[in-house]
């Protein structure tokens, strides 16, 4: 297997450790805020959070394990560990946006007085605290599949914490108690639709779907004008995590050539993967008028 080898931006796992005590924090106030107050966006919201201190801490785990090195035994190591952890992740936000609906329902059903000051004070605490750990994984989630599902949750957080504030200051000024409810299900609705297209992601990548910025069609083409090449076939193209893209084909020699020849025009093909299709771990085998299925897509 060849491997291009490309700067790798190092996502950091302590930025999740500071991201987990904040939300612990904040989790604990929520939820004595929302018993004293009465407050179901609130508890709601103390919830989300707590889904969050799990989920963090699931995708801690997963970090640190990404970052062992591979063995006889685990031969990619265990560098899907964080989509895995992506994955769960997004499920837990949908699952968790079912049980607020179904709460804000009945609340909505059986209207109760709330204490706003209390939910408003506790809100903007929500907001700087989420706000604070969404700036510290804002660059890695740019990078990393399983920072950007512990992104996700905190942006939802801090976004829920406005939708509580705005609840609390309507029932502190209008007395408008069902604005509670309505708050909750706004806040459940966002977390389905992150919360599914996170799971879309993850799932493409665990089932070794092609990339979508892959266009196999358009990748063999521009391989095919490497002089010596015949035929690109028998394609595979995958990501084993989000920072790498494999590549396993077949590939028809035009000429019977020495090795040290396919050697050289095996770099021109791995250039040209890397270079406009970002593909950096290649896996090629030569051939020379191979009696084998030549389609692109070949059933295994």
């Amino acid at each position: 297997m060849s491997h291009v080898h490309i700067h790798k931006h190092e996502v950091k796992g302590q930025n999740l450790v500071y991201s987990i005590l904040l939300n612990l924090l904040i989790t604990i106030a929520q939820v004595v805020g929302g018993i004293v107050s009465g407050s179901l966006a609130l508890i709601s919201d103390a919830l989300h959070n707590f889904s969050d201190v799990l989920s963090l801490g699931f995708s801690l785990i997963a970090h640190k394990l990404s970052r062992r090195k591979a063995s006889i035994d685990h031969t990619f190591g265990y560098k899907r560990a964080e989509l895995i952890a992506a994955f769960i992740n997004a499920m837990t936000l949908v699952i968790v946006a079912v049980l607020l609906i179904y709460g804000a329902i009945t609340r909505f059903v059986n209207p109760k007085p709330i204490e706003s000051n209390l939910v408003i004070w506790l809100a903007i605490l929500g907001i700087a605290v989420n706000g604070f750990s969404v700036l510290l994984l804002k660059k890695d989630a740019a990078h990393n599949i399983n920072m950007k599902s512990a992104y996700l949750h905190l942006l939802t957080d801090m976004l829920a914490s406005v939708a509580v504030l705005v609840g609390g200051l309507l029932m502190k000024y209008f007395g408008w108690f069902w604005v509670d409810s309505v708050m909750t299900i706004l806040i459940a609705i966002y977390l389905i639709v992150v919360g599914i297209d996170l799971l879309k992601t993850s799932t493409k990548m665990l089932m070794l779907f092609t990339p979508e910025h892959i266009d196999i069609k358009e990748m063999v083409r521009e391989v095919h004008k490497i002089p010596g090449v015949n035929k690109l076939h028998h394609i595979h193209v995958w990501h084993l995590n989000d920072e790498e893209l494999h590549l396993e084909a077949h590939l028809d020699c035009s000429d019977d050539i020495k090795m040290s020849e396919f050697n050289d025009l095996l770099h021109q093909v791995e250039l040209v993967l890397f270079e406009k299709f970002h593909i950096n771990h290649i896996n090629i085998q030569p051939e020379f008028k191979k009696q084998d299925p030549k389609d692109f897509i070949v059933q295994d």
